[in-house]
């Protein structure tokens, strides 16, 4: 009988590990090219594209992104003046700041004037301007000490190279919390002008 039980929870965390992995090979992920490859890090160029967000008023990753995810998802579930459901996008992004904001990535074939209108008020339509930015990756959950500690693995290997930095980082995730396997989390900071006009 035990082994019968072991043998049912084992098979049911497979399926569970395959279907999230088809699902993540098979959603829009936020398109980005990669200009240079560094030992730890890598700098990277996104394109104007276009979030909804939700602003927070925390700066505790565990709270923000409960409370954020929450918000987010209920409007692509439907929770808009259409009732019409928005495909889910990769990866989930969250400014690191005092207010945490969370936000998605609209799927490209929705400009901002066709968006159904959120049912919760404080969620926003928010156009991030093309940028460039430093990358670092890292695998498992994420929680505030991980966040803190690649932040400062970033911090440090930019310093060493002389790349200089704003104070705009960002944490993103890539994973539903049910995919357990080969999770995918990065710390990004955006670079200064002159950086990029060198990259460039």
């Amino acid at each position: 009988m035990l082994y019968t039980i072991i043998g049912i929870v084992l098979l049911a965390f497979i399926v569970i590990q395959v279907f999230a992995f088809k699902s993540q090979r098979d959603i829009e992920m936020y398109p980005y090219t990669v200009k240079k490859k560094y030992d730890t890090f890598e700098i990277r160029s996104y394109d104007a594209t276009l979030f909804t967000s939700v602003k927070l008023s925390t700066n505790q990753y565990k709270n923000a992104s409960s409370s954020g995810f929450r918000i987010l998802a209920g409007y692509i579930f439907g929770g808009n003046d259409r009732n019409e459901k928005i495909a889910m996008t990769s990866p989930v992004s969250m400014s690191l700041e005092d207010s945490m904001t969370m936000m998605f990535m609209v799927p490209k074939k929705y400009k901002k004037d066709m968006l159904p209108q959120p049912n919760e008020s404080q969620i926003k339509f928010t156009e991030e301007p093309a940028k460039v930015v430093a990358a670092i990756t890292f695998g498992g959950w994420a929680n505030d000490q991980k966040i803190q500690e690649y932040k400062q693995k970033l911090i440090a290997a930019l310093d060493k190279e002389g790349i200089a930095y704003t104070n705009k980082f960002y944490l993103l995730g890539y994973n539903p919390p049910f995919e357990l396997v080969n999770r995918r989390n990065e710390v990004i900071v955006e670079l200064q002008s002159e950086v990029i006009k060198v990259i460039k």
